[in-house]
């Protein structure tokens, strides 16, 4: 391995440098005696290592900037009054301030020096180095990153650089213009990422998907926030696009299927390839008998995040979320059975959109053309509640451009329009998928149904079924589905003799698809047209 010096980033006076450790290092290094505060590790009755991340339990997007220069003015969808994103922007001044606090913070002391790719497809994939002064922030990004060859580090170049100095504080904030102490800024020329006052381990990780979603589709490939799973033969792909809590994860990780990759991907003229080496799985209310693969993979390797343990027995309490509700587990990708290595599978014959839908209005599945693709795909739709699931009366739409627009540097359109070409060109079937509330009852939709809807898709059993046009959202819709009630496919059943109430949510939810869209004023009369009807 060839020797790190670290004088070239500003960074001095360095005690050791621990390159690349593995995970027995790792385990050793953060749970050693002496941690104190955040960067204790606690093992788990299996193995794992749970930590905690302070304050901060989820990514900071008040507090993401990208510098605005002559590569990055034309080319950012910038945050705006008319439609605020997490884009905002940060003088080339105030990165030089961010940037010599964040080296400073790293200065004459022990540092962790992990460098990984980011992309399985070797001919697109970015280079990263992440310097970090805490041993579990190392581990994550081994666990979240593709680790190189003993051969490939040897002559290891970063295309980019991430100085990760949560103990550092923006204490002069306000003077500079920024939102609080907490700083996540990307510089698109110099290609470096700082991250200040945040120990959150996902900056680091949607830090590096938010830079492939930039330069990725300069390249005319699509850059897309979705899992991905392919047959045994590495065939037939699929792609399952899908916000928080919608099933992403949990559907792509199939026993009888590889997985490609949870979270990030490329979608390439011949393939579909995966941006992580490992996952990143929400923990809340996890049990084995529900998602067996994820339950099985946290042991030793696995990173777990805000999860409460007993302190004697440590087994981890997935249930309980007085900390967060994010609480989050990191395992590299061959702890899942099936897993796809490398994670590349061929071109995607199927493209499923994952939504929870608490109005209970939207069909269970249904299938879209390819203007109607491009809109729900801006749309990018999911729903919240505003309490627990007795509160379904009044959910709350949730609108996340492109299902990812925290991570969208570019325009809405390109990655529209991007995956519209890649859809046509290919053939590929793409399905809307609602794996929240079908009908009043309060209930969400069974998982096995679910499952069995997609399995239908993906082996192209749903083809065969007769196809009716929702009247709100102008979907095709199957009446039946093997392994599936018939009354369960089409949402009015699911309402009972109450049309007058499933008529009115349905108009509801259709207006506020309407409403959202109208910020993508740019976009063709078509793919506005493809949209509900709210009248």
């Amino acid at each position: 391995m060839a020797e790190l010096n670290l004088s070239k980033y500003g960074i001095s006076g360095t005690t050791e440098i621990v390159h690349n450790p593995s995970y027995e290092m790792l385990f050793a290094e953060e749970t050693k005696p002496g941690l104190e505060g955040y960067e204790v590790g606690q093992v788990s009755e299996l193995g794992a290592v749970n930590v905690m991340t302070g304050v901060y339990t989820g990514r900071s997007p008040k507090d993401k900037y990208i510098v605005v220069d002559d590569n990055s003015k034309d080319t950012v969808w910038w945050t705006s009054d008319a439609y605020k994103n997490d884009n905002h922007p940060m003088s080339e001044q105030v990165w030089k301030t961010v940037k010599d606090l964040a080296v400073g913070e790293l200065c004459n002391k022990k540092l962790y020096v992990v460098d990984a790719f980011c992309g399985a497809n070797k001919d697109t994939r970015m280079a990263i180095r992440f310097i970090v002064e805490v041993a579990w922030q190392a581990h994550f990004v081994t666990n979240m990153f593709i680790r190189p060859s003993a051969e490939e580090l040897e002559n290891f170049e970063p295309d980019f650089v991430v100085y990760n100095a949560s103990k550092a504080k923006v204490e002069n904030y306000k003077e500079l213009g920024l939102n609080s102490e907490t700083c996540v800024a990307f510089n698109i020329t110099s290609r470096e990422q700082v991250i200040i006052n945040t120990w959150y381990g996902g900056e680091m990780k949607k830090g590096m998907f938010s830079m492939m979603n930039y330069y990725l589709p300069l390249k005319g490939i699509a850059s897309m926030h979705c899992s991905a799973n392919t047959d045994m033969n590495g065939e037939n792909t699929a792609i399952f696009f899908g916000l928080s809590g919608t099933g992403k994860t949990t559907l792509s990780a199939d026993p009888n299927r590889k997985l490609i990759g949870d979270d990030e991907h490329g979608w390439a003229d011949d393939s579909v390839f995966n941006f992580e080496g490992g996952c990143y799985a929400k923990c809340i209310d996890l049990t084995e008998e529900r998602e067996p693969e994820i339950f099985r993979a946290i042991k030793f390797g696995a990173l777990v995040e805000n999860v409460i343990m007993d302190e004697e027995t440590r087994v981890p309490d997935y249930s309980d979320g007085s900390l967060t509700e994010n609480t989050r587990v990191g395992y590299p990708v061959d702890y899942i059975p099936n897993a796809a290595i490398p994670g590349i599978g061929g071109t995607p014959k199927t493209v499923i959109f994952l939504t929870a839908d608490a109005y209970g209005v939207m069909p269970p599945i249904s299938k879209l053309n390819e203007k109607q693709a491009m809109y729900y795909f801006v749309s990018g739709f999911t729903s919240k509640l505003a309490g627990t699931e007795r509160g379904i009366t009044s959910p709350v739409p949730t609108f996340s451009t492109c299902f990812g627009a925290p991570f969208m540097p570019l325009d809405p359109s390109v990655y529209a329009g991007m995956l519209a070409e890649k859809v046509a060109k290919s053939g590929a079937n793409v399905y809307l998928v609602n794996t929240g509330w079908c009908g009043n009852s309060g209930k969400r939709m069974n998982l096995k149904y679910t499952r069995a809807m997609v399995t239908a898709a993906l082996n192209g059993e749903l083809e065969k079924a007769e196809f009716v046009t929702d009247p709100y959202f102008g979907v095709q819709v199957p009446t039946s589905c093997p392994g599936v009630p018939d009354e369960q496919m089409i949402p009015a059943k699911q309402w009972g003799d109450d049309t007058a109430g499933y008529e009115a949510k349905a108009k509801e939810l259709a207006k506020s698809f309407v409403e959202n869209f109208k910020k993508y004023t740019h976009m063709s009369p078509e793919v506005v047209a493809a949209g509900p009807k709210a009248e």
